[in-house]
């Protein structure tokens, strides 16, 4: 990584400096209120002003710890976060944090920056799209039953792994008041972090993990990874900072927009069902996976794989992947500010009621 220079580092003028503290806003809005961390915008949204892949991965890593431990001192006040399994799934993330920031090393190196943004962008569509596809189909399942506002039910496997009773590796966690192996923490942690490190958002992997394999609610899951996020994000900053990947120009503008956002978000939290958590990320998740979709081929050309696209085709494919980011970010602020706004609404009206 000693070969990053600091040429790679984008110039920031007045508009960039704007935007990107909208986009940590933003980013901040979405992490409180789904617990992802907010990078499936971020690392996007700093790419999109010509950051490269791997600066905008180790930044976003930076920006996030403090951000992710702000959210979660917010939600735990709401009785939402379990510390234990948080810290827990935390330590093997880092592990996963380690080997896979190596990856994105081996690559940069090999590929340069249009093979480290492939990457990059190949990975957030992959995940976006099996991830967001599974919630989705989870969030129309719901639909179609009519058990929106319902107690969420445990899937087979959550029911699997609360049965399994390993010796010398129970642990009792009250998001699940039940007792589960700690073994099954470790490969949703190790993943967790190796995707952090690969796109800055292991929370694709920690919030499913923890609903879907262990039979954490939407609620906990969300805030309880605030925590991991922390865990790991610590780590895997110095590691990147240790060979000059994090600039502290992005991490700081985007921090100080996303530490309002967050807080909003985590506020928001306290007045929906947790299936609208789902219908958030699942909203998002698709839609950002179509804008950096449509980035592989102007970086699959750089790489000359394919033919030549041209200044033309390439320019409409940046701008339309842009518009689309903008447009789920829109999307994902709408829902969440309107569902904060219509339960401040309905707590005041409740207010005057007593009166």
């Amino acid at each position: 990584m000693h070969d990053v220079a600091m040429s790679n580092f984008v110039n920031l003028d007045t508009l960039n400096i704007a935007y990107l503290f909208i986009l940590g806003f933003v980013g901040g809005l979405v992490s409180g209120f789904i617990g992802s961390g907010g990078a499936f915008v971020l690392t996007p949204g700093m790419m999109s002003i010509g950051v490269p892949a791997l600066v905008a991965v180790a930044s976003n890593m930076c920006h996030k710890f403090p951000k992710a431990l702000v959210g979660a001192i917010k939600r735990y006040r709401y009785g939402q976060v379990d510390v234990k399994l948080g810290v827990i799934m935390g330590i093997s993330a880092e592990a996963g944090v380690l080997i896979g920031a190596g990856l994105q090393n081996k690559i940069k190196v090999a590929f340069g920056d249009a093979g480290s943004n492939l990457y990059v962008s190949v990975a957030f569509v992959l995940v976006l799209a099996v991830v967001g596809g599974i919630i989705l189909k989870d969030v129309l399942k719901s639909l179609k039953a009519g058990t929106t506002n319902d107690e969420e039910t445990l899937t087979k496997l959550a029911k699997w792994v609360q049965s399994i009773n390993i010796p010398g590796t129970m642990v009792y966690f009250k998001s699940l008041n039940a007792r589960i192996s700690i073994l099954f923490t470790i490969p949703v942690g190790f993943a967790t972090g190796i995707l952090a490190a690969t796109i800055a958002v292991g929370g694709f992997i920690g919030v499913p993990g923890m609903m879907y394999v262990f039979g954490v609610s939407g609620l906990m899951a969300s805030a309880s990874e605030l925590v991991t996020a922390f865990v790991m994000g610590l780590g895997g900053s110095f590691k990147y900072a240790m060979h000059g990947l994090v600039d502290i120009r992005l991490s700081m503008i985007i921090l100080a927009g996303s530490l309002f956002g967050i807080q909003l978000g985590a506020i928001g939290t306290t007045y929906v069902k947790p299936f609208m958590i789902k219908v958030v990320m699942a909203t998002i998740m698709i839609v950002v996976m179509f804008s950096r979709a449509l980035m592989v081929p102007v970086y699959l050309s750089q790489l000359k794989v394919i033919g030549e696209l041209g200044d033309t085709m390439t320019k409409v494919l940046k701008n339309t992947s842009f518009a689309i980011m903008a447009f789920a970010l829109l999307i994902g602020a709408f829902i969440i500010l309107k569902a904060l706004w219509s339960g401040l609404v309905t707590e005041r009206k409740l207010a005057l009621k007593k009166v």
